[in-house]
């Protein structure tokens, strides 16, 4: 086996279209053969790549370069980094001091990043026009220094390759047997016509038929794939390959004023051969 599975680190940032709900199901979506390298150009929180542990090299990525920056930072400097953390408060005031600071110091910038992320309301990334942070507080009380997590996530960050890129400079690493792990922004929302407004600048139409071209380059170099999306008939339309396509429904976890809780349907679709899921 070229990876264990380890269902006790979780991610140390909440994420927006985190995949925690899609761990349970490792087990039997993972290649039973085992696979070489890992890739996963649309890294988040990151929450399969820790549940994973590959024993290969593991190559992640993403388009928001501050969240990849921090995870660079946090690679080889996590005790700097909780430092400056014990040093933050979470009250409104200063939640609202930091969220207009900016600092050019790595290490300050990394531990400001978690912070926000930690305090802010449902730990939504998002910017203004002018790139700046406009989340507001989120009057959280669980505590957003976790230390020993980490300590443990830099560890298990040491042997990756982190790049701020898009999804398709993968392309150049992938090679035959890899497993590559694919969670885009959604476009559509899930379970109707409509389109998320938010998502469309983030990842277009076309952004998903960039990415259906990848998933044909994966195939070619004889790698694995496996794509998460939301439940939609325009992704069947996009992403149909006859391949296999499951669908699961989890609890939906973003709220908010208008926001619908409730279940939400997604697609996992995927060339590795399972019974069942």
């Amino acid at each position: 086996m070229s990876f264990f599975l380890n269902n006790d680190t979780k991610p140390f940032l909440r994420w927006a279209g985190g995949k925690s709900w899609l761990i349970k199901h490792l087990e039997n979506l993972l290649p039973p053969e085992g696979f070489n390298n890992y890739h996963e150009p649309f890294l988040g929180g990151a929450s399969i790549f820790l549940s994973i542990n590959p024993k290969g090299k593991a190559f992640l990525s993403d388009l928001n370069k501050e969240l990849i920056e921090t995870y660079s930072t946090l690679k080889t400097e996590p005790e700097q980094i909780i430092n400056v953390l014990r040093t933050f408060k979470n009250t409104e005031k200063d939640y609202y001091k930091l969220r207009q600071s900016s600092f050019q110091n790595p290490i300050e910038q990394a531990a400001r990043f978690i912070y926000l992320n930690q305090t802010s309301f449902n730990g939504i990334y998002r910017v203004n026009l002018k790139g700046e942070y406009n989340v507001p507080y989120g009057h959280r009380t669980k505590d957003f220094l976790e230390e020993e997590k980490l300590r443990i996530i830099s560890n298990k960050l040491k042997n990756t390759t982190l790049a701020h890129c898009d999804f398709s400079d993968s392309k150049q690493r992938i090679e035959k047997g890899d497993l590559v792990f694919l969670d885009p922004p959604y476009t559509v929302s899930h379970n109707n016509n409509g389109f998320i407004k938010y998502n469309q600048k983030i990842f277009s139409l076309d952004d998903q038929e960039r990415l259906s071209d990848l998933i044909d380059f994966i195939k070619s170099k004889e790698a694995h794939y496996i794509l998460t999306n939301a439940a939609h008939e325009k992704i069947i339309e996009i992403f149909d390959k006859g391949d296999f396509m499951h669908e699961k429904s989890r609890a939906s976890l973003i709220g908010g004023i208008n926001a619908k809780r409730g279940q939400t349907k997604e697609y996992i679709f995927t060339n590795i051969v399972q019974p069942s899921l």
